[in-house]
């Protein structure tokens, strides 16, 4: 196996760490505190050509694939969770649906724009009774001529509020459940008969959008209709995979950042006359963290050359899922262990990135429902 970075790769990550440093993260503080992503940095993203970045360049993208995907999104996490969450919510299940089964109509006349950053995209599956329980979703879409009309609502919608097209799953034969029963739609948000509802004030990752969707006699041409009637539950499994290989990318990047930022404190708190990283639990803190972090990385990268080489990787996405945020959870909180009360302030990073890290074990798939992806895999094939 080769795990070299090509030139293109290194020069991704320069640009998006440059990104970063310049653009992202003297806004972070003020992005957590407003609860909002500036527009003018969304614009800025695109023009840098972000917002589609793992897009084949024939449909608006940069063509730099799920290496590419994952560098950005390990670069972005460095500096703010919200906003890289906002772009993942775009392009890795808002994008990748269509990418996926799109017609080629279908992606110039949607995806392209989304790509360029023209167009902001979103995800709606989750409902309040179908949460885990992804197939079980209850809004319906019922055909009405040559359109379906589609009645119901979604919650927790990330970029829900503010997205200009959304990926959204119907139930349109609820006897035959994901089996058959769920269709997915290209959904413009100036369609009429959808609407916003509430949107979330949440703990962490405050300033990305997260909304509840209302839909009220809404008609979408059959020509909207993503994939075949039936098949939306593949669809939004197959988009998950991605979404989860993303999320895995910026726990890598936002743990790496605490590691530094806690090596730094190390050097520099004093107590009993010397720098605490002569004690030898902080010593141990900062080894497993280093550890875990190698691990994560070589997880993730490995995983996102399956997804470029057009491999499956549904159960090795999930164990990334799984693995990488749950030790990201444990280094943020070794982080704040080592920074004391100062990394307890709110004038500190480390508060904002620890409530941020929290609500990776739970969505795009909880930590528990990738236990039963890997284990349902590890059954059907009886070998790892």
């Amino acid at each position: 196996m080769d795990f070299e970075w090509t030139e293109e790769h290194r020069m991704v990550r320069e640009m998006v760490r440059k990104f970063t440093d310049q653009e992202v993260r003297p806004l972070a503080a003020e992005i957590d505190r407003k609860e909002e992503i500036p527009a003018d940095l969304l614009r800025k993203a695109a023009e840098n050509g972000l917002m589609g970045i793992a897009i084949p360049d024939a449909y608006g993208g940069s063509g730099f694939g799920e290496i590419g995907y994952c560098i950005m999104m390990e670069e972005l996490s460095h500096g703010c969770a919200s906003f890289a969450i906002t772009i993942a919510a775009h392009q890795s299940i808002g994008c990748m649906p269509i990418l996926l089964d799109g017609t080629e109509e279908q992606k110039q006349k949607f995806l392209a724009p989304m790509a360029r950053g023209e167009k902001l995209g979103a995800f709606a599956l989750t409902e309040s009774e179908a949460g885990s329980d992804a197939g079980g979703i209850r809004t319906s879409a019922a055909v009405d001529g040559d359109a379906f009309v589609i009645n119901g609502s979604k919650i927790w919608i990330t970029n829900g509020g503010i997205a200009d097209i959304v990926v959204l799953y119907a139930a349109t034969d609820t006897a035959k459940g994901p089996k058959g029963g769920i269709t997915a739609f290209i959904v413009p948000t100036d369609t009429p008969g959808f609407s916003v509802g509430t949107v979330e004030k949440k703990m962490g990752i405050r300033g990305s959008n997260t909304a509840e969707l209302i839909f009220e006699n809404m008609r979408i041409p059959v020509s909207q209709v993503l994939g075949k009637v039936g098949d939306g539950f593949k669809n939004a499994m197959g988009t998950l995979d991605y979404g989860r290989l993303g999320l895995g990318a910026a726990a890598v990047g936002a743990s790496r950042e605490m590691l530094e930022l806690s090596v730094r404190h190390a050097q520099e708190r004093q107590q009993f006359g010397k720098p605490i990283a002569e004690q030898q639990i902080i010593q141990f803190y900062l080894a497993e963290m280093g550890a875990r972090i190698y691990a994560m990385e070589s997880m993730v990268y490995r995983t996102a050359a399956m997804a470029d080489r057009g491999e499956k990787f549904s159960r090795e996405s999930a164990m990334v899922k799984y693995l990488c945020t749950e030790w990201q959870d444990w280094i943020v909180d070794r982080a704040m262990q080592i920074h004391g009360g100062m990394g307890y302030m709110t004038h500190m990073p480390i508060e904002r990135f620890y409530r941020d890290s929290r609500i990776n074990r739970i969505f795009e798939g909880t930590n528990e429902i990738q236990h039963l992806v890997i284990a349902r895999d590890l059954l059907k094939k009886g070998k790892y």
